[in-house]
């Protein structure tokens, strides 16, 4: 099959809205207090790309860096901590607010919390998250990664004394499974960003704590004085997507209200065909996805997220694996004095899919459909850095997934 990228356009106008309560303004300001009480705490940047956007011909581009996010190389511990924090919060019949990070990891909570066994599913950068919280929390941590997954990944969670092993034959929706099994049967806590009926409180605590990176670039976007007319956001399963579609949706409302695309590798595109069928049905994608973008290779769509992305999403994009290969090219290799970013396969997606849109001839129905033009000012998120270091080098300087398309360039001098 070959290649293609694929629009589907949601009209929210004629969406019945589900409500905002769980992501709006005051929940993600406790989940950015909680995280902000960790001394690992800073809002990573919020990089201008004046130059790329002149030549894409918009107003300007802004990129959200989360290599920087607690030294882990992703924003993934966003959710993990936050759902963690919350759960034992509840289990010690508090409230987050009065347990910030130095109380968490105390003797005392320890104490009264006794041995906890936390357990997830990932490709790498989610159960390196849960591992790094356990650990802090002295903690025990199991974790499971679909057959494929890198190395580097799995030895990175390793590092901070889990136990993680690299199934073979099972997809990441079957390692789910898996580690809600093992939940069951040994009486662990399953800490997931997906979710299904009966397992809906942690993923919703997750896509709360990923909010904090929203609220983050929010608050920098107002510091530079700026509104942004469109957002691209990656999903997999749809928790981070929910996340920052939930919460801007939930502070720019009427005609600030920007664009919101969600994104997705076409091999894996759940939320898409979603969102393409309208039936009010849930629709998986099965089998391998063997997508380069591994953090976003998930086949069933969040249910406690859906109706967010149903109701205030404008698009839905499935994407070709290039896509984000050209972006980590285009992020690695900056115009003039743009500030360099590092990105993996899953962060770089949407800045690739972006500059295809702007650039190629064969997509300019797509960038009218998306209503980009000379005025747009863009939000992107770069959610990953090299967290697979040797295939990001394959991919940046050896070529890998070549774009051999048509491009239009402006000369930058």
């Amino acid at each position: 099959m070959a290649e293609q990228y694929r629009i589907v356009l949601n009209d929210v106008s004629k969406k019945d809205k589900a409500p905002l309560d769980f992501i709006n303004s005051d929940i993600t300001a406790s989940a950015q207090k909680f995280h902000a009480s960790f001394p690992q705490y800073e809002p990573t940047p919020l990089v201008e790309l004046k130059n790329l956007a002149a030549l894409l011909g918009v107003k300007d581009i802004f990129v959200k860096d989360e290599s920087y996010r607690f030294g882990l190389n992703a924003f993934k511990v966003l959710g993990g901590s936050f759902a963690i924090g919350k759960y034992i919060a509840e289990k010690l019949g508090m409230d987050i607010e009065d347990l910030p990070f130095e109380k968490l990891t105390s003797q005392d909570v320890k104490d009264q919390l006794g041995d906890i066994t936390f357990v997830t599913a990932t490709d790498g950068n989610h159960g390196r998250g849960v591992a790094w919280a356990a650990k802090a929390l002295n903690q025990k941590c199991v974790v499971i990664m679909p057959n494929g997954s890198a190395l580097e990944r799995r030895d990175n969670i390793r590092a901070l004394g889990a136990q993680c092993d690299i199934m073979d034959g099972l997809n990441y929706d079957d390692c789910v499974r898996l580690a809600n099994q093992y939940a069951e049967e040994k009486g662990w806590v399953m800490v997931q960003d997906t979710a299904w009926e009966g397992y809906e409180k942690i993923p919703t605590w997750i896509i709360q704590g990923y909010a904090t990176l929203a609220k983050e670039a929010y608050d920098q976007l107002l510091e530079k004085g700026q509104h942004i007319t469109h957002i691209f956001v990656q999903a997999g399963v749809g928790s981070f997507a929910t996340g920052v579609t939930g919460f801007f949706s939930s502070v720019l409302t009427g005609d600030k209200k920007p664009l919101i695309a969600v994104v997705e590798p076409e091999k894996a595109n759940c939320n898409f065909i979603t969102a393409e069928a309208d039936d009010g049905k849930i629709h998986n994608v099965t089998g391998e996805m063997n997508t380069i973008m591994a953090g976003l290779a998930c086949g069933e769509p969040v249910t406690v997220g859906w109706p967010i992305l149903s109701s205030y999403a404008d698009a839905f994009l499935s994407v070709p694996d290039k896509a984000a290969a050209r972006g980590m090219r285009v992020l690695g290799n900056p115009l003039k004095d743009d500030q360099r970013i590092i990105s993996g396969e899953s962060g770089a997606a949407t800045t690739g899919v972006v500059t295809e849109i702007l650039q190629r001839d064969d997509l300019k129905s797509i960038k009218e459909q998306l209503q980009l033009d000379e005025n747009s000012v863009i939000l992107l998120f770069s959610t990953e850095g090299d967290t697979d270091f040797e295939h990001y080098r394959k991919v940046v300087w050896d070529g890998y997934y070549t774009n051999d398309d048509n491009y239009n360039y402006t000369i930058i001098r």
